[in-house]
């Protein structure tokens, strides 16, 4: 006897491994397209193309085993990162999960870095100041003496903050008459990079100023940042005149000190720096003077002894064409001193006024801004209030339109109805208005009738 045997198999779906692959892809991208993930940094590798490869580590505290995940950093991303990665720092990283189809492996598209327990900016300051280090552009022997009479000081700064005027102010003080230029630029947030390098290399091409003060105002470590970036730091180092790094307080250092040639603790500090004063100098003049007189005196006294023991009788009078040239040429100096000291200090008040104007224009224009933005603001609520106004009237006329034709003639006889006119235009309303015989004239819907009365009918309907 034959046995019949049924099976029966479920239907299986098979996918290829490209085709798993990409599913795997689209439910991680999907599921994980925005994710912080904590670990420690290792593996650490950076391709010729910019991108960065790594992977983060962390050990479960529960079972001891370590868990790892490979991380790519694209070059795009790795030019806005504020520190370079490195074996051992623990981070904070910010991405997306994708698969990596050639290994079928899943890893993590970096978009963000920040390193935990360890402040990035701290951590791109020491990073940035040890590769420049290497350079040799902290380098002593490279810095430059400033000048020690300078008489044009160039200054980039912000022209609305206090350090440009304290440091106009103590110039000015110290020693009137100098010519000071100001480069107006942003010292924090965007495009004050950009503002500072332009700044420094306006004077390093115009050769104008004796000596260059870069700075800006105390503030927190990212107030103060543009003053790390390296652009900043290659342009002072570039420059060929002397720059005096002016930023925050005494506590505060950035990479730009150590690259420029004078460090000031404060913008007033450099200011007191730079130029020495007046009385100072004019004690200095003065101490020249008597040390001339002295050596003089000397040199006088010395050729009398040595004309008398030589028995030459012209000496005296030598002497005394000497004391006489001495004496007036003294005379000239202290009286083109005296002068130039007067030129100095009128020049010096009208330099100060003249900057004082300028730096209330600069205030002037700022609020000119301001108000100019507030006007077009205004103006934009305005048209768009009109243009809502608009709109419901709009809105109201169409609606008065609609009952408008549902209220026309044309709508009543476009139901049946008629409206009979005697030859004179007037309007017909009751059968008594007219006699047999009478013509009228029949307006319908479309179009008109010539009709002639043949009866009559009197009623109430």
């Amino acid at each position: 006897m034959s046995q019949i045997s049924f099976s029966w198999e479920p239907q299986r779906r098979i996918f290829t491994v490209s085709e798993l692959t990409r599913l795997v892809g689209e439910l991680l991208t999907r599921e994980f397209n925005d994710i912080w993930v904590a670990g420690e940094i290792s593996n650490t590798r950076r391709s010729i193309q910019g991108h960065w490869y790594f992977s983060l580590k962390d050990k479960d505290p529960d079972s001891g085993l370590e868990a790892r995940i490979d991380c790519v950093c694209f070059r795009t991303t790795a030019l806005y990162l504020r520190f370079e990665p490195q074996d051992g720092i623990a981070v904070l990283a910010r991405g997306r999960l994708d698969v990596y189809p050639p290994r079928g492996s899943y890893q993590l598209v970096v978009e963000a870095l920040e390193p935990r327990g360890y402040g990035a900016l701290q951590l791109a300051f020491e990073q940035l100041k040890k590769k420049l280090a290497a350079e040799g552009l902290f380098d002593p022997a490279r810095k430059r003496p400033l000048p020690a009479f300078p008489w044009r000081i160039g200054i980039v700064t912000s022209p609305t903050g206090a350090a440009i005027r304290d440091m106009i102010h103590i110039l000015c003080r110290r020693f009137p008459g100098l010519h000071i230029r100001l480069f107006p630029a942003q010292v924090q947030g965007e495009g004050s990079v950009d503002d500072v390098v332009r700044g420094i290399e306006y004077f390093a091409r115009t050769r104008w100023p004796d000596v260059i003060i870069v700075g800006r105002g105390g503030g927190s470590i990212e107030d103060l940042w543009t003053f790390n970036e390296e652009r900043v730091a290659r342009a002072i180092a570039a420059c060929p005149i002397p720059v005096v790094s002016a930023v925050g307080h005494e506590t505060d250092f950035t990479i730009a000190d150590f690259v420029a040639d004078l460090r000031a603790p404060t913008p007033s500090a450099a200011a007191e720096l730079v130029v020495k004063e007046r009385a100072a100098v004019l004690n200095q003049v003065d101490t020249y003077r008597g040390r001339l007189h002295r050596a003089i005196r000397l040199s006088i006294s010395l050729a009398n002894q040595r004309w008398h023991r030589q028995g030459i009788d012209r000496a005296a009078q030598a002497i005394h064409r000497i004391l006489q040239r001495a004496g007036q040429r003294l005379d000239d100096l202290d009286l083109q001193l005296r002068e130039r000291a007067r030129a100095i200090l009128t020049q010096a008040r009208n330099r100060h006024r003249l900057l004082e104007a300028r730096l209330r224009e600069v205030d002037l224009r700022v609020r000119l801004a301001r108000i100019d933005q507030r006007v077009q603001a205004c103006q934009q609520r305005m048209i768009e209030r009109v243009r809502s106004i608009l709109a419901a009237r709009r809105r109201r006329q169409d609606v008065l339109a609609s009952q408008l034709a549902q209220l026309s003639p044309l709508r009543v006889l476009e139901r049946g109805y008629a409206i009979l006119q005697q030859p004179s235009g007037h309007v017909v309303r009751q059968a008594s208005e007219v006699q047999p015989g009478d013509q009228l004239n029949v307006r319908l819907w479309r179009g008109r009738l010539r009709v002639e009365v043949h009866e009559t009918q009197l009623g109430t309907e």
